[in-house]
C-alpha cells in the first residue's frame, strides 16, 4: 500500500513538530482547482517553503492534506493514488530517499545517476497535486449571440444577451482528476484558455436551454430574480453542463445574472408595443368621453322636450352626476333585488315619460338586472 495514514492533525501542532519537513497544500487562489504539492520546512514545520522541485515526492515523503482538499499522486505513466480525505500521510512507495532510512549517499547517487539516464528527470519520479474541494466562484459569462425568449408579456419571440457569473465546486475529485485533469498536469485553473472555452460553451448552452424553459412562466424583466430557477434547470439538462458532475465531478452551484440587455432589433418592438398601448388607451379614453357627451346631449333634449318631472328628477340624482363628472365617479356595489326593482321601475317612469326610448330602456333593465 502506497499511502499510510499517520496522523490528523493541523500543519501548525504536533503534527508539524514531528515532521519537520512536508508537502502541503499551497493556497489557491480565486479560479485554482488543481495545484501541485509544496514542501514545507522550518522551525517546527511553519517556515517557508524550501528549495527543490514542487510536487515531487519519494518513498517517505511526509504529506498533509489539509480541510477542503483531495490530492492525487502520479507518474508519467498515470494516476497512482487519490487522497480524499483531509490528515497526515507517509508515502511508501517509489524512489529510495533519505527519508526512509535508506542512506544520504545511496539515495543521492541512485537519484542523480537515474536524471542522467533520462535527460535529467528520474524514470520513475512521482509527483502530487492537491485538489480544490471549495466552491469556485465568480466564473463570468456572457451570451456571445442573441438569445430568443418568448416573453408571454408582448406576446412574442424577443432577443436578449445575458450578463452574470456562475460557481462550481468538484464533488467527486476521483472523477474529476481522471476525466477532466489532463495526463501528467499539476496546476489546473478555470482561467486557462482551454479549460474555460470548454466550460463556457457547455454552460451557455444548458443556459440557453433554462431560458427557454422559463419563457412561459415568467417576463424578460423578473430573470434576475429566479436565478436560482436558472440553477437548477442547467443542473437538470441532459446535456451539457447538467452532464458534468457524472463526466468530469463538478457541477454548477450558483448563478448569479447581472444585466439582461435587449437587441436593437427588440428594443424597438418593445418601443412599438408601448407606444401602440398608449396610443389604445387614449383611444378608449376618448370615446368614453364621447359617449357619455352624447348621452348627456340626448338626456337635456329629453328633458327638453318632455320636462323633468318624477322620472327626470331620478334621472339626476342617479346618473347624471356620474355623467358629468366620468374621471371621479365611484363604482358602487352591486344592487340588491330590491334595489334593482325598484331601479327598474324609475326607469320605466322614465319610459313613460319619454325621456328614455323602447330599446334604450331594455338595454339599461338588463344592465341593471345583471341579465
Amino acid at each position: 500500500m502506497a499511502i499510510v495514514k499517520a496522523v490528523l492533525d493541523s500543519v501548525g501542532g504536533t503534527f508539524a513538530d514531528q515532521w519537520k519537513e512536508l508537502i502541503t497544500a499551497d493556497s489557491f487562489d480565486e479560479h485554482t482547482v488543481v495545484s501541485p504539492g509544496i514542501l514545507k520546512t522550518g522551525s517546527h514545520g511553519r517556515g517557508s517553503n524550501t528549495m527543490g522541485t514542487d510536487g515531487v515526492i519519494t518513498s517517505g515523503s511526509k504529506i498533509f492534506v489539509p480541510e477542503n482538499t483531495a490530492a492525487f499522486i502520479f507518474s508519467q505513466s498515470g494516476i497512482e493514488d487519490v487522497i480524499t480525505e483531509p490528515g497526515g500521510y507517509e508515502y511508501q512507495n517509489g524512489q529510495d530517499s533519505v527519508f526512509n532510512g535508506d542512506g544520504l549517499g545511496k539515495s543521492l547517487l541512485k537519484q542523480m545517476k537515474d536524471r542522467v539516464g533520462y535527460g535529467g528527470i528520474p524514470s520513475d519520479q512521482k509527483r502530487i497535486a492537491f485538489v480544490n474541494l471549495r466552491e469556485i466562484r465568480s466564473i463570468l459569462f456572457g451570451t456571445k449571440g442573441p438569445q430568443v425568449y418568448n416573453d408571454l408579456f408582448y406576446g412574442t419571440d424577443l432577443e436578449v444577451r445575458a450578463y452574470g457569473s456562475f460557481t462550481v465546486k468538484v464533488i467527486d475529485p476521483v472523477t474529476f482528476i481522471r476525466n477532466f485533469v489532463p495526463a501528467n498536469v499539476g496546476y489546473c485553473s478555470f482561467d486557462d484558455k482551454a479549460t474555460r472555452a470548454q466550460v463556457l460553451a457547455e454552460f451557455l448552452q444548458s443556459f440557453s436551454v433554462a431560458l427557454n424553459g422559463l419563457s412561459t412562466e415568467y417576463r424578460i424583466s423578473q430573470l434576475p430574480s429566479h436565478a436560482n430557477d436558472i440553477s437548477q434547470k442547467i443542473s437538470q439538462d441532459d446535456f451539457n453542463a447538467g452532464t458534468w458532475p457524472s463526466r468530469f465531478g463538478f457541477q454548477v452551484v450558483k448563478v448569479a445574472i447581472e444585466s439582461i440587455e435587449f437587441t436593437d432589433e427588440s428594443r424597438e418592438l418593445v418601443r412599438q408595443y408601448s407606444s401602440n398601448k398608449m396610443s389604445a388607451k387614449a383611444y378608449d379614453d376618448v370615446s368614453q368621453k364621447t359617449s357619455n357627451v352624447a348621452a348627456q346631449q340626448k338626456i337635456a333634449q329629453g328633458v327638453q322636450d318632455n320636462g323633468l318631472g318624477e322620472g327626470g328628477g331620478m334621472l339626476f340624482g342617479m346618473n347624471m352626476a356620474q355623467a358629468m363628472s366620468p374621471a371621479t365617479a365611484e363604482v358602487k356595489p352591486a344592487m340588491t333585488l330590491d334595489e334593482q326593482i325598484e331601479a327598474v321601475k324609475k326607469l320605466k317612469s322614465l319610459l313613460d315619460a319619454g325621456i328614455l326610448t323602447q330599446d334604450e330602456f331594455d338595454t339599461k333593465k338588463k344592465e341593471t338586472m345583471g341579465l
